[in-house]
């Protein structure tokens, strides 16, 4: 490698590699034996991540009067015949016990006036089973996790690193097929430093940022789902994007999302003149699964030509309103919207990738020693439509099951093979950064315009082909000049949305979040949409 002997980047080694530092890595990490040698790589601050957007809550069985049957049930439901149910049966079977190793790290839920744990309910619920800490449950759940992760001599944090790449066996010509190792990004110096470990996780969320609006954090590239699929591993069901029905709109509120618990509380949507309309979508309304909402919102906004509709709490008490949704009111008040005394504007944003690398119960993928959690898992929970508040849960289940994995076969697993250092040899630094800036503006567009909540075939024919143009000019980018973060993150991108294009394109039904004008209706038989790496130039459409 030809650099000076003062830049050479640094070169690590750990037991345990966990790349993205939200509730699903920090689950990882903070599960692991003591004595296993672990790194947390964080894009920006530990607490960067989709994680700390979360608002409502964590869906678990903890009341009485409900049942993991019923949570099953209202899972499946939601999930338009595309859940597997094993998946969901472990996932529901483990919430108690995700919820209770939660508390006792130090996360404080609200509680009710008698001083137990208040819950509250979702769209596609049938009981209140959501444990909330008032409406940023996911900053209670991040900053705490992170808190007790900085106290772990074992766990290295390291903050303002991205991903580039996976390395494994094949990549090294090393017979078999293992995960060993990353190279990453050091934001702070410029230069890819090599990480090599015996256990790889990829912990970096969905790729909600491939859509024009959307509520997730700059970071939700789909950095792990597009370096998974690099090295082989199979994806599934990226056709099944959330659009959330409800973030704020306002020119100046970035990603706001307006929580699914105020419509849980009596939030009513309404049209520019203040007439309700769900009723005539949903014989459940505004409780209605959040594919039918969405939709619903999409379709009166276009027959309307309106911009935003409304959803309106204000006919609550203004105490229950600012005591159950403090972070929401203080939020819209700074634009000045008073949500206890008028409605908010809302309009839908990709929110969630149901879909990701295939794993098993343990987060195992299709490559030895290589471990897929949360968002950018498709562990068969969500199916066609995740349910609200399972999210979390999913992270914090299969989380504490990887970790759990890891333990037992530490003393099976070798360490890691030597590997060359990042080559900067060849490639030179950019003077044409419009080109990313330009490609990036490009593609969120036509997602948002072709793969967005209403689609048909002609739509997705003509993403294809910006997606393939785009892909031949960012590999010709990325192979001539020194990588950045921007750079990482449109390849990713376009990556992963040609990954939902062509699982879109091969769906010829509309189920769950997947809505298509030619094919409205929904095939006898559900199955998942899987895309394999080795066939897929040839399988693509």
């Amino acid at each position: 490698m030809a650099c000076d002997s003062e830049q050479m980047p640094q070169s690590h080694q750990y037991d345990v590699l966990i790349i993205g530092s939200g509730a699903a890595g920090l689950s990882v990490a903070l599960n692991l034996p003591g004595h296993m040698k672990a790194a947390v790589i964080s894009k920006g601050e530990l607490t960067s991540g989709s994680t700390l957007w979360a608002q409502g809550g964590i869906a678990a069985v903890l009341d009485s009067g409900d049942s993991v049957e019923a949570h099953i049930r209202d899972t499946l439901n939601a999930g338009a015949g595309l859940c597997h149910e094993d998946a969901v049966r472990f996932t529901v079977e483990h919430s108690r016990e995700s919820i209770e190793w939660l508390i006792d790290k130090g996360v404080d839920f609200t509680r009710d006036g008698d001083q137990k744990y208040h819950l509250t309910r979702e769209g596609g619920h049938s009981h209140r089973r959501i444990i909330h800490a008032a409406d940023a449950t996911g900053q209670a759940v991040s900053h705490t996790l992170s808190d007790r992760v900085r106290q772990c001599p074992n766990v290295e944090i390291l903050e303002n690193r991205v991903a580039v790449d996976l390395i494994t066996h094949r990549k090294l010509s090393l017979p078999g097929n293992r995960c060993v190792g990353a190279y990453v990004l050091n934001l702070d110096d410029s230069h890819v430093e090599l990480f090599r470990a015996r256990f790889v996780v990829i912990a970096t969320g969905g790729a909600s940022k491939a859509y024009r609006y959307t509520s997730n954090p700059d970071g939700a590239s789909g950095d792990g789902i597009a370096m998974a699929w690099r090295v082989g591993c199979r994806v599934a069901n990226m056709e099944f994007n959330q659009f959330h029905p409800t973030c704020l709109y306002h020119p100046h509120a970035k990603s706001f999302l307006i929580t699914e618990a105020v419509r849980g509380e009596g939030g009513r949507l309404l049209l520019p003149d203040g007439s309700s309309f769900m009723e005539r979508f949903d014989e459940r309304g505004e409780l209605a699964p959040r594919d039918i909402v969405a939709r619903a919102i999409d379709h009166e906004m276009k027959r309307l030509g309106a911009d935003h509709l409304y959803l309106d709490i204000s006919h609550k008490p203004a105490d229950f309103v600012k005591s159950h949704f403090p972070t929401i009111y203080e939020r819209c008040l700074a634009f000045g919207i008073d949500i206890t005394r008028e409605p908010i504007p809302v309009v839908p944003a990709a929110h969630y990738t149901c879909g990701g690398v295939m794993t098993d119960y343990r987060a195992r993928t299709d490559v030895n020693q290589l471990y897929v959690v949360g968002e950018a898992a498709f562990t068969g929970l969500h199916g066609a439509n995740r349910m609200a508040s399972n999210s979390l849960l999913e992270c914090l289940v299969y989380g504490r099951s990887a970790a759990e994995d890891i333990a037992r076969l530490d003393d099976e697993i070798p360490d890691p093979p030597q590997a060359p250092a990042w080559d900067e040899s060849q490639v030179r630094d950019s003077d044409e950064d419009v080109v990313i800036s330009h490609n990036w503006d490009e593609l969120r567009h036509f997602m948002w315009d072709y793969v967005g909540i209403v689609r048909t075939t002609k739509r997705l024919q003509r993403a294809k082909h910006r997606a393939d143009l785009l892909s031949r000019e960012i590999g010709e980018f990325y192979n001539n000049y020194r990588v950045s973060n921007d750079l990482l993150e449109l390849r990713n991108l376009v990556t992963v949305s040609d990954l939902i294009i062509c699982s879109a394109m091969q769906r010829r039904e509309s189920r769950g979040l997947h809505y298509t004008l030619d094919f409205p209706g929904v095939l006898h038989e559900a199955r998942d949409t899987v895309l394999t790496p080795t066939t897929f130039r040839s399988r693509a459409p």
